[in-house]
């Protein structure tokens, strides 16, 4: 699609107008958002989804028809484990409970460890055949810590042993190509049938880490290297996530980052301000045309701005139009209170 700022408005509201009738009616065809490859479509998350002010379990977050969740994860300082909180570096703070099956969703305590959070999610998942592919947005705030047993390699022995065939892997998209971007620039994506009962995860660095001058290897640099290792020694199948491009670049923004070359084929999921990618003279169509995953956070801010939290329906589902024409492949925001947007799904671009 040929970028003219001056025709957006009138391609948002056209596409606005069709969103209710794409996400709510399966069977219309090539509308339908589960035959869509899993790049080729725009749906919607919910910013810091753990915290009990957005839900107050984790399993309402998962109820609610969001496509992506997100998670912050902490690892250093004085706590002990892998922690759940959005600035409470020394323990948990969050609506996960811990679950060991469905029944016990929503009456246990809250404020459970990283493994209790991925223990909601797969009691959720039992209870849930075949329900839509979610993205697990994870946060390291500060980073990992290999040095306290809380690297990439722990990391996935977590997530796997928590989520088990729930799990979509790096290693079942790269399966019998060299590398994830030869794989979805060639093959591409399931579609989102094909992901249905399972869960993805993707990792950006924390915002601690981001402004920590002392630690240069930070979240997207670490697992990228991990997963190249991996890949060379026969292992990806062992590999829980897909490390993203945190924060929106013009052009390929991969060769700016990244100045080891061997990091870049590794990368197929990028997160970056939904401003930053609509006002900033960045070219999304090169995303789509390379099926890679678009993250588009605080779509709220987008001008002109709307509510954060309660925009009117109208307006969150013109928001979402807009930038599914800007070929987001998640739009995100904290709007917890209107689950018929977030169950939102239409074509990207």
């Amino acid at each position: 699609m040929e970028r003219r700022r001056s025709g957006m408005a009138a391609v948002a509201c056209g596409l606005g107008l069709a969103l209710t009738t794409v996400a709510a009616a399966p069977g219309a065809g090539a509308a339908d958002p589960g035959s869509l490859p899993y790049s080729g479509a725009t749906s919607v998350g919910v910013h810091n989804a753990y915290e009990k002010s957005r839900y107050t379990y984790f399993a309402d977050a998962l109820d609610s028809g969001a496509s992506l969740l997100e998670l912050d994860v902490w690892t250093n300082f004085s706590g002990r484990g892998w922690r759940v909180a959005h600035d409470n570096p020394l323990g948990n703070d969050n609506n996960c409970e811990n679950a060991s099956s469905a029944a016990e969703l929503r009456s246990k305590p809250r404020n459970q460890s990283l493994a209790g959070c991925l223990a909601d999610l797969r009691a959720w998942h039992d209870a849930h055949p075949g329900h839509r592919p979610i993205l697990l947005k994870i946060e390291m705030k500060d980073g990992f810590a290999a040095n306290l047993g809380r690297g990439p390699a722990q990391f996935d022995a977590l997530v796997s042993a928590g989520l088990g065939d729930a799990l979509y892997r790096p290693g079942e998209l790269a399966a019998g190509y060299a590398t994830l971007d030869e794989a979805v620039r060639q093959r591409g994506w399931p579609s989102r049938d094909a992901l249905a009962g399972k869960f993805l995860i993707h990792l950006i660095p924390g915002t601690v880490e981001e402004s920590n001058p002392f630690d240069p290897l930070w979240t997207d640099r670490e697992y990228a290297a991990h997963l190249r290792d991996l890949a060379a020694a026969g292992n990806l199948a062992r590999a829980a996530a897909f490390p993203a491009v945190h924060r929106a670049g013009a052009g390929d923004p991969r060769t700016s980052r990244y100045s080891d070359p061997s990091l870049r084929p590794w990368f197929v999921v990028f997160d970056g301000d939904a401003s930053a990618y609509v006002s900033g003279g960045i070219d999304t169509s090169w995303y789509a045309a390379r099926n890679y995953l678009l993250v588009m956070t605080d779509a709220h801010a987008v001008a002109p701005a709307i509510s954060a939290t309660r925009p009117t329906e109208r307006e969150a589902l013109d928001r979402v139009a807009l930038l599914a024409a800007e070929r987001a492949s998640f739009v995100t925001s904290d709007w917890s209170a209107l689950p018929s947007v977030l169950a939102t799904v239409v074509p990207r671009g």
